[in-house]
């Protein structure tokens, strides 16, 4: 069944406060609406960064792994590849500033509310993702998120990115041992703790934590929250009729051959 805003937050309001309670949020998705990374591909097209090779390497290899037929760990690498050379610090602040630019408003105000109330009851609130931290860090500093668990650059000694994603990838299965880590090391109850997520890959995690909520959940992650019983938040973007699904890959992917066709 699914549930409505207030029904969480009164949920949130109910459980037991104090830091030993963990509430972990997924990124895309689940506190902004569609794919942080979009916006970063985007600004490269229209700065003349990237390269037709790039864009069309980066839409393939998105549809491909949607559709089931690429590892998100080969998406992401190939990703890192083309970034090869650049300065993290000046990533950083392209993330922060895209954030303020595009992301801003893609951000659920349900979830921040529900964000909002595990803070104010103690809880340890943690951004937990598969996306990268330049796009991860900036909606965590917004949200007042201090934890962030979620996929780095590999860097050289200079700062500057080798091509290659430090291992182990944050994704499904060693999503939830990052996490179940992290409990570990930081006196957080998993069992008693909340675990905010989208994807199909993050029914890992679900079946571990205590409190199981899938937002907007995929297909794979609904019929599991249906034969489980959990309950089920849907929420919808300002201005917009709702959440993420191939068609808006297909349609960033046409976004950017069109971007390019123009340059």
């Amino acid at each position: 069944m699914a549930a409505v805003p207030s029904d969480l937050i009164a949920d949130v309001a109910n459980a037991d406060p104090g830091p030993r309670v963990g509430a972990f949020f997924d990124l895309d998705g689940t506190l902004v609406a569609g794919f942080t990374a979009t916006a970063h591909a985007g600004d490269r097209i229209r700065r003349r960064q990237a390269r037709a090779g790039e864009v069309l390497g980066v839409v393939e290899a998105a549809v491909r792994y949607r559709l089931g037929r690429m590892q998100f760990e080969r998406l992401l690498v190939r990703a890192a590849g083309y970034l090869r050379g650049e300065s993290i610090r000046e990533l950083e602040q392209v993330g922060a500033r895209l954030f303020d630019d595009h992301i801003t408003g893609r951000i659920y105000p349900h979830m921040h509310e529900i964000v909002r109330a595990h803070q104010r009851r103690g809880h340890t609130v943690v951004l937990s993702s598969s996306a990268l931290t330049i796009h991860a860090a900036p909606v965590a500093r917004f949200l007042g998120i201090e934890q962030v668990l979620c996929n780095r650059f590999e860097l050289d000694a200079s700062g500057l990115l080798t091509g290659d994603i430090v291992k182990p990838v944050v994704w499904g299965p060693q999503k939830a041992s990052t996490v179940q880590r992290f409990c570990a090391e930081n006196d957080v109850d998993l069992t008693a703790s909340f675990f905010y997520a989208d994807g199909d890959e993050d029914a890992a995690l679900m079946s571990l934590v205590g409190r199981p909520r899938p937002v907007n959940p995929r297909p794979r992650l609904a019929a599991l929250a249906a034969a489980h019983g959990w309950p089920v938040l849907r929420v919808t973007a300002p201005g917009t009729g709702g959440g993420r699904s191939l068609r808006s890959v297909a349609g960033f992917g046409a976004a950017l051959l069109r971007a390019v066709s123009t340059r």
